[in-house]
């Protein structure tokens, strides 16, 4: 078997590949740049250059290495940004999906058995009442940003293209997935990273932190692509899927575990400019459709994965 992961130099794309792998996956991986092969626990993965900017460039690279499987991760993934350049937000994560489902329905006339998988977000949903969560694949989608809006038109033309075309693909709406290795700019990492570099103070460190009141859905990056792997092989073709843990856990508990974990005893300093505008107190997925038709359900602790993270960043 063989897999075709674009973007699989991100945080997700890495552990995606390295779990295949283990699978005795063959791996190819698609880059914006030239690259060398990325090393990865389990093996190697085959780095194509291919910016997903064409039809035809597409449909060559899927002939040429012959993938059984397709996982779409690449694109434009900050919401902050796509407020900056919602142009270039809609062509990465629109324009070039459409590049990519039109390979796909050709490549299908040759492989008719080929899979694709599509990453949408829980961004896609946007504002939810109180009385619709947990969240569910049903809830109507209210996006609040164009990164949000982009992912929703991908999930809508998925379907469009499995009813219009009879395309084998899957679109799945992960929620916040944390791990080692994320990247500065996502709650969990900032806050292990201020541990990790502080608890070697000799006085009573501070850590600066903005509004600690909301909750949202946490899963482990490990159990998001166990998921990925799990749909794009079982699930239901044309449907979409949540990817989340169904528990809501609180800002402020994330932290605790932190700090917890070291030995060193930290001030904690709630700063009103780290306050952004936050419509929803509370934030979860359903998954219930997964688990009912997959089986799946996540494997990790939100402690496991916190104390993952911060071993990591301390360790390197």
């Amino acid at each position: 078997m063989k897999a075709l992961i674009t973007g699989v130099q991100g945080f997700v794309g890495k552990y995606l590949a390295d779990h295949l792998l283990s699978y005795g996956i063959e791996v190819w991986g698609t880059s914006r740049e030239d690259s060398p092969l990325l090393c990865l626990k389990n093996g190697n993965v085959k780095i194509i250059k291919n910016d997903l900017n064409s039809e035809e460039g597409i449909l060559y690279l899927l002939q040429s290495i012959k993938p059984d499987y397709i996982f779409h991760l690449a694109g434009q993934s900050n919401v902050k940004k796509s407020w900056e350049d919602k142009e270039g937000t809609f062509y990465a994560n629109v324009n070039k999906t459409i590049f990519l489902l039109d390979a796909c329905v050709r490549y299908q006339r040759e492989n008719p058995n080929m899979r694709l998988l599509t990453v949408g977000s829980s961004e896609e949903y946007g504002r939810v009442e109180a009385n619709e969560l947990p969240i569910k694949e049903t809830t109507p989608l209210r996006p609040m940003s164009p990164y949000g809006a982009s992912k929703a038109a991908v999930s809508m033309l998925i379907q469009q293209y499995h009813k219009a075309h009879g395309l084998n693909v899957v679109h799945v709406r992960p929620f916040n997935h944390i791990g080692p290795g994320q990247s500065e700019g996502f709650v969990t990492t900032d806050f292990a990273k201020q541990v990790v570099e502080l608890e070697n103070n000799d006085s009573t460190p501070t850590i600066n932190v903005g509004d600690l009141s909301s909750e949202r859905d946490f899963t482990d990056v490990k159990d998001i692509v166990r998921a990925y792997h799990l749909i794009i092989t079982k699930g239901i073709l044309g449907q979409v899927y949540n990817v989340c843990s169904e528990k809501p856990i609180s800002i402020t508990d994330i932290l605790n575990y932190f700090l917890s974990f070291s030995n060193k005893r930290f001030k904690v300093n709630i700063d009103a400019s780290k306050f952004r505008p936050i419509e929803f107190k509370k934030y979860y997925g359903s998954n219930e459709v997964i688990k009912e038709q997959l089986g799946w359900i996540p494997e990790y602790s939100i402690e496991k994965s916190l104390k993952d993270i911060y071993l990591f960043l301390k360790n390197n």
